[in-house]
């Protein structure tokens, strides 16, 4: 066996099914997406019984040459935001190096919890699945009941430090050398109240927040399926990227599976997109219940942008793999009137540039890449040699805290989840859990 992966589903796929598991050798993992996690091992401590040397991470691009080399009968294909044609391509591969190709689904990955979960997925990375986990934990607290957050894995560090996570105050974060990418999701949660759990084996994190909860809230990464059942089921589709629910994997999945699917952005999405999406959602999805929401930006002294050069930072994996060339900063931007939107590009350095090479879709706006400490440097560095007089931070962290050498003024642009009209999400979560 050969699990491809990015560091998350990869790894959960493995332990919920083939650890432990005498009918099945992995020989290795291949990773993709992120940046510096090849090269790693996956412990013995987490690999378990017939893995003494752990589990080798390999970059996906070897993966024709593993399959020969370890005469491999089968490839598990486990991550997720990525187009139905882009999956096909791998499976052609697998399929002409002589192995068998897998999706893995819910029945076999999801763990049962003794307390209701409430599952917030999305059908793209960048659909606004971070304003809905907020809402529905804000919701949730308003009727009386706990709610902790177990969120998708990010284990970008050492796996055997990673292996069950608490977050309960920004100690924690520091304590744990989280990524950017890592505060964008753990943040918003803890300066809320929230507890987070994260990490590597979810059936040790599930059992450590069952002692807490009342309620969990599973808060989804990419538009990855939840690693829980679900008692009910939120996905978050974007009417920016219509018809992309149909399209990306495992994406089209969390839609047939919803509960109720949010159609986020309607105050900033052309009408005809959304009456496209609702379409498309009761074709594949009738018994789902739809809300429409907005994602409404708020910005810190909004007329300091006015007539500015002004550098736009924007969420990194929404413009990644996400696909994005637009966020909420760049819409803050032409709605504060900034004279001129500062264009990163010829001042990247190190990895940045990189990123600009692999996704061009990006255009004139910095992602906020920080997958270590030496990529969130190399950010810095950008920002600080682009020629602006003003940075618009569109990001779920405030970087002011992590970026300490920016020398530019730096303001930050949030951005929230409101329901229109009804039913609304306190409707659905009254009615179901109350």
């Amino acid at each position: 066996m050969i699990i491809m992966g990015a560091a998350g589903r990869d790894f959960h796929n493995f332990n919920v099914r083939f650890r432990g598991n005498p009918d099945y050798q992995v020989v290795a993992f291949t990773a993709a997406q992120i940046p510096n996690i090849t090269g790693r091992v996956y412990p013995p401590e987490l690999a378990g019984p017939g893995y003494p040397d752990g589990i080798p991470i390999y970059p996906e691009d070897e993966l024709a040459r593993l399959i020969k080399e370890f005469e491999v009968d089968r490839v598990v294909f486990a991550y997720s935001d990525v187009s139905h044609e882009y999956v096909m391509h791998r499976a052609s591969m697998v399929i002409a190096c002589g192995a068998d190709f897998e999706l893995m689904g819910a029945k076999t990955t999801m763990l049962k919890a003794k307390v209701p979960v409430v599952a917030v997925c999305a059908v793209r990375t960048g659909s606004g699945k971070s304003q809905t986990t907020r809402r529905v934990c804000e919701i949730l607290r308003e009727l009386g009941r706990k709610a902790v957050v177990v969120r998708h894995p990010m284990p970008y560090g050492d796996l055997r430090d990673q292996i069950c996570q608490r977050f309960a105050s920004y100690d924690d974060l520091d304590r744990y050398n989280c990524t950017i990418e890592e505060r964008e999701e753990y943040e918003p949660h803890i300066e809320r109240g929230f507890v987070v759990f994260a990490g590597v084996d979810y059936q040790r994190i599930l059992h450590e927040a069952e002692r807490e909860a009342e309620v969990i809230v599973w808060d989804g990464g990419n538009n990855d399926l939840p690693f829980l059942v679900p008692d009910l089921h939120i996905v978050v589709a974007d009417p920016h990227r219509a018809g992309h629910e149909l399209r990306y994997h495992p994406g089209e999945s969390n839609l047939r599976m919803a509960d109720v699917v949010v159609i986020n952005k309607v105050d900033t999405a052309d009408p005809l997109d959304v009456a496209k999406v609702r379409r498309n959602v009761k074709a594949a999805n009738p018994k789902a219940v739809i809300v429409e929401a907005a994602s409404p930006i708020f910005v810190e002294a909004p007329e300091a942008i006015r007539g500015k050069r002004v550098l736009v930072v924007e969420d990194g994996p929404t413009l990644t793999h996400g696909e994005m060339s637009y966020g909420a900063g760049m819409v803050a931007a032409k709605r504060f009137g900034a004279a001129e939107i500062v264009d990163p590009r010829p001042y990247a350095v190190g990895s940045i540039v990189d990123t600009f090479e692999k996704y061009p879709q990006i255009g004139a706006l910095l992602p906020a890449m920080g997958y270590g400490r030496e990529q969130i440097e190399e950010l810095e560095d950008t920002i600080n040699a682009t020629p602006c007089d003003l940075v618009l931070v569109a990001t779920p962290v405030d970087l002011k805290r992590l970026l300490k050498r920016v020398r530019h003024p730096m303001r930050r642009v949030r951005y929230e989840l409101q329901e229109i009209g009804h039913p609304t999400l306190k409707d659905i979560l009254t009615r179901k859990l109350v």
